[in-house]
């Protein structure tokens, strides 16, 4: 099981939304880099950078930072989101030293992006699916869609893309715990790695995953609980290690 550091950016700070409401933000640190040395330095093998600005204006809004901390950290994998509306935003992203680029608001209402990104950068797109009651919700997470989460996912394997990040959106920011159930039904459903989002609080939920890890739930992002303290990174991942070691 991957344990992922999220770190998200507006105005070039490291921030927590709750419930992805711009206007309900947490500022954790004014130093972006200093948080990704922080969290490669206790064990972290990948790195989730949002861009948050960039997710709701549209655009590279904080690129600088995100190259840098994918520069400083070349042996680490970085994946980011936010903004990505087109082939040469993800073309500048890998340029600048990032493996995978996230794809949400317009893999849900042009499906025909994913494809052709798929082709054009195999194996370094990952599609975010954001779902309320099982129903997608794009443009920051402002608008519910008519889209079934499922039936998205298994569209988007059969583009070619790396991997879905699945984020419950009723749990995202709010420690309520990792929606386990809906997570390992959409893992079951595809066969592609599904990497959990939302909700996670303590080391009770990385168990839970890693329970159902053999149906697909290969990582989980984790924010708050990390910058709050109700999880230590360094034990949880330890502990995952030694539960995928005991299988």
């Amino acid at each position: 099981m991957l344990l992922i550091p999220a770190i998200d950016l507006k105005d070039g700070q490291c921030v927590r939304l709750r419930q992805g409401r711009m206007d309900d933000a947490t500022v954790f640190s004014e130093d972006p880099l200093a948080v990704a040395e922080r969290w490669v330095a206790a064990g972290a093998r990948r790195l989730h950078l949002v861009d948050l600005d960039g997710a709701f204006a549209g655009g590279r809004r904080n690129a600088a930072i995100v190259e840098q901390i994918a520069r400083t950290f070349p042996d680490v994998p970085v994946q980011v989101g936010g903004g990505v509306r087109d082939a040469d935003t993800v073309q500048a992203y890998l340029d600048a030293g990032v493996s995978y680029v996230i794809i949400g608001t317009k893999a849900v209402s042009a499906p025909h992006f994913v494809n052709d990104l798929c082709l054009e950068f195999p194996q370094h797109i990952i599609v975010g699916l954001d779902a309320k009651d099982g129903r997608v919700a794009v443009d920051g997470w402002s608008k519910l869609s008519n889209h079934d989460v499922i039936d998205l996912a298994q569209h988007f394997e059969q583009d070619g893309v790396a991997a879905i990040v699945y984020t419950d959106i009723n749990r995202d920011g709010m420690l309520s715990g990792v929606n386990v159930e809906a997570t390992t039904r959409l893992a079951q459903s595809v066969h592609i790695p599904v990497i959990a989002s939302g909700g996670v609080n303590n080391m009770d939920d990385i168990e839970a995953l890693c329970a159902v890890e053999d149906e697909g739930v290969s990582g989980v992002i984790i924010g708050r609980a990390l910058y709050e303290g109700t999880l230590d990174f360094a034990a949880a991942q330890k502990r995952a290690d030694e539960l995928a070691s005991a299988d």
